[in-house]
């Protein structure tokens, strides 16, 4: 008879072998199937089978916010009809948060859930269904079980009668139905867009991985150009870092009236383009600059990221002090990969970025708050502008590249123009994204700046990145043999106010911080009536013209339907601009900045 040591022995064993032909129904499963079948009325229908999820209840939720773009859009208001079923059993269900539905099943492990999503908002950042086309942003459209974000999951996708495309990075499931992907996590759903409708396919390789371009909406472009020079951007971003992370990649583009930007994501970028944009150099540059902004997103913010921007936190905001680094860094690095590429020429480049300086120091919040504020409270300021937004803060996209453009010059100098800004974020990919497998601190950041530059800048960081003190452009860019030069744009007296004339009325829309409009007590909202006397008939800017600093007007103006008269000291205006210009006789140091800076290109096409 078998020893009863021996006897459990073998029973352990059996179940360790048994685990390894675990039944379907032992663990959990999510499939979602996408409908619209009627698309003009702009709803998605939405099913979820769950499988496998063995309480008395599971709760659903729907995300509250993008990752990438920081503001709370509450995605459950767009929710109808939810509904629970076990087979042919309705399932009793409850709201129990803003964002969060009770599943109640006790007796049944597999149910599906159903539910109708309104989309007709054409951003990245959101969803958008007609009778033209599909769009998914994920957090917009799909819940998911509470505590299973790391659950793999299916998406059958059933497109709009008529419609034969559906693009997305997702992977597709082998040998499975038509449009039928899957997905590793919930994360890796929601972060892969879908275009769904008729859009034209286009593709090309670069960096040895295939590079699909869904394009919508009717548009002229020359095809051949537009994948030449994308496929230059995309080659020339993956130089920064020197790493390729990818297997694919999608580019979705909306060619629409009015372009909002792009949005970024693990495996593909959705960019919403104006029409016009290709019948123009200017337009093609904004492109192309759009282009490398979202494509490098792939290495800085999705993969090269702060702590906090990952893995998210879908019911709240994620704050950082870092989108300086993670949006104004890309947009620094953005402008030189177009620069590199051949696109812009080195002076071309300095225009832009003398324009970028100015667009920081005559914000007047830029006085107020900080880049490391403005990224924390890009959540309730940055996506939530107001008339007065700018006197009291300033764009993290702005003012970190241009904090990028004197910190890399700085590091430059330091090394003797051996090391610069690409080591430091080829530091960052290898030491927290390849090797640790996280984020990095802000104090990390400041120690990989340190690491690669050979001494550490903690006052620079002190003073203008978590401090507001003007950035010492002329120093950084001296080590370039370069300087920046500002003259007034005029020096004459200047209202200090943004009029609007919708209807035929002349209406304050914004008020500049201790000008003149913002001494005499102009506010927001007043309608201008009459001018020292004289009755407005066009943009009291105008008649200002000329007019000398000291001197008083009178202005009758409409406040709250009540007739009332205030008298304007009329300032100065401190708007200046900017130029960056070459020394005349740089020294060998000074050349060597210059060169590793802004290295010389053969200009591709016709250079902008």
């Amino acid at each position: 008879m078998m020893h009863s040591f021996f006897r459990r022995l073998l029973a352990v064993a059996v179940v360790l072998l048994l685990s390894q032909f675990t039944p379907v129904w032992a663990a959990a499963t999510l499939r979602y199937t996408l409908a619209m079948p009627a698309p003009q009325t702009h709803y998605f229908e939405v099913e979820m089978a769950l499988a496998g999820f063995s309480k008395q209840f599971t709760d659903v939720k729907m995300p509250v916010w993008a990752p990438g773009s920081y503001l709370v859009r509450e995605f459950a208001k767009g929710v109808e009809g939810l509904t629970a079923k076990a087979g042919s059993e309705t399932l009793r269900t409850e709201k129990v948060a803003k964002n969060t539905w009770r599943i109640y099943h006790p007796k049944a492990r597999d149910f599906t859930v159903s539910y109708r999503v309104y989309a007709f908002e054409l951003s990245v950042r959101t969803s958008f269904l007609d009778a033209a086309h599909g769009y998914v942003n994920g957090t917009s459209v799909f819940m998911y079980p509470a505590d299973e974000v790391k659950l793999p999951s299916t998406l059958t996708v059933q497109p709009a009668p008529g419609w034969a495309q559906v693009s997305t990075s997702l992977k597709p499931v082998p040998g499975g139905a038509p449009f039928t992907f899957r997905s590793a996590s919930y994360d890796e759903l929601a972060d892969s867009p879908i275009e769904i409708g008729n859009q034209k396919i286009l593709s090309f390789e670069a960096n040895g991985t295939p590079h699909t371009v869904a394009m919508f909406g009717t548009v002229q472009y020359d095809e051949a150009r537009l994948l030449r020079d994308m496929k230059e951007v995309c080659e020339e971003a993956h130089r920064v870092v020197g790493q390729n992370p990818l297997d694919r990649y999608l580019f979705i583009i909306h060619n629409i009236d009015r372009g909002t930007g792009g949005l970024e994501h693990l495996f593909s970028t959705t960019l919403s383009v104006s029409r016009n944009s290709y019948s123009s150099e200017a337009g093609w540059k904004g492109f192309l600059g759009l282009v490398a902004h979202e494509y490098f997103h792939l290495w800085n913010v999705k993969r090269i990221r702060p702590v906090a921007l990952g893995p998210f936190d879908y019911d709240t905001e994620n704050y950082t002090r870092m989108l300086w680094v993670s949006e104004g860094g890309t947009e620094y690095f953005s402008n030189l990969i177009v620069q590199r590429a051949g696109f812009l020429t080195p002076d071309a480049y300095l225009a832009d970025l003398s324009n970028g300086i100015g667009r920081v120091e005559n914000t007047p919040g830029n006085k107020l708050q900080s880049a490391a504020e403005s990224s924390f409270d890009a959540w309730i300021k940055y996506y939530r502008p107001n008339e007065n937004s700018a006197n009291t803060g300033i764009s993290y996209y702005d003012k970190g590249e241009v904090i990028g453009a004197v910190l890399d010059l700085m590091v430059i100098n330091a090394t003797n123009g051996d090391k610069r800004l690409d080591d430091v974020m080829r530091y960052l990919y290898a030491q927290y994204y390849q090797k640790l497998g996280r984020g990095f601190t802000d104090a990390e950041y400041q120690d990989a700046v340190a690491k690669v530059a050979g001494r550490r800048f903690d006052d620079f960081f002190r003073n203008h990145v978590y401090g507001t003190q003007t950035l010492d452009y002329g120093t950084a860019l001296g080590y370039a043999g370069l300087k920046l030069t500002s003259t007034p744009v005029t020096t004459d007296a200047v209202l200090g106010a943004n009029v609007s004339p919708a209807g035929g009325k002349y209406t304050v829309s914004s008020v500049v911080r201790d000008g003149s409009a913002w001494q005499g007590g102009l506010s927001v909202g007043d309608e201008i009536l009459a001018l020292n006397g004289t009755r407005v008939t066009d943009d009291p800017n105008k008649a200002l013209v000329g007019a000398p600093v000291g001197a008083q007007v009178a202005m009758l103006v409409n406040r709250d339907g009540q007739i009332k008269e205030v008298t304007i000291p009329l300032v100065a205006g401190t708007t200046q601009r900017y130029r960056i210009e070459r020394l005349p006789n740089p020294t060998e140091q000074q050349q060597r900045v210059l060169n590793k800076w802004l290295p010389v290109t053969k200009q591709r096409g016709r250079s902008l």
